[in-house]
């Protein structure tokens, strides 16, 4: 599975870069039918020499089927992450994909910052934070980068674009899991 799910994402992304692919989409879905089913992916480029974010995109909740929102992630994290320039054809081969398929989101309910500490689990929990029309998410992973809670939910609320104290207006939050495929 692992292996049909990256190669899905890097076809969709030559598809989007006029480049030839022969990816079999038809047998693929035959052989795989969790790819018909409704499913929520993001999909991140990374650098191969040193790991850097090239794109990131991705769905939040599950809402078409999962081999559509991987192809659309996919092409969208190439070419449409207004972080970066588009994608061309001749960086390619210096990128690595990571296709991540998220559980579907449960709120969090917490009463303070320390009741909050104690229901996430840091590696495990991608988290959505929503205040009001502001809203950002961290996927699991991202708790490599940023291990500390106040470093994490800081930055978080920044991406939000909120102030990186908002957790003082206790934001409605989401919690989710993420099982990873790399390249």
């Amino acid at each position: 599975m692992e292996e049909t799910i990256i190669a899905l994402a890097k076809a969709a992304i030559l598809v989007a870069l006029n480049q030839p692919n022969d990816f079999n989409l038809t047998q693929a879905r035959s052989n795989f039918p969790l790819l018909n089913e409704e499913g929520a992916v993001f999909v991140t480029l990374r650098t191969k020499t040193d790991n850097k974010l090239r794109g990131c995109i991705g769905s939040l909740t599950a809402y078409r089927p999962l081999y559509k929102d991987i192809i659309f992630n996919a092409q969208a994290s190439a070419l449409k992450d207004p972080r970066f320039e588009p994608l061309k054809k001749e960086e390619l081969s210096s990128i690595k994909i990571e296709v991540s398929l998220l559980s579907q989101p449960k709120e969090l309910l917490y009463k303070n910052r320390e009741d909050l500490q104690s229901k996430i689990e840091p590696l495990r929990d991608g988290v959505t934070l929503k205040q009001g029309v502001n809203r950002a998410t961290y996927l699991p992973s991202v708790w490599e980068e940023l291990p500390k809670f106040d470093d994490f939910f800081s930055s978080l609320c920044l991406k939000a674009g909120l102030k990186k104290n908002c957790l003082d207006m206790h934001p409605q939050l989401f919690t989710y899991q993420a099982t990873k495929y790399k390249e």
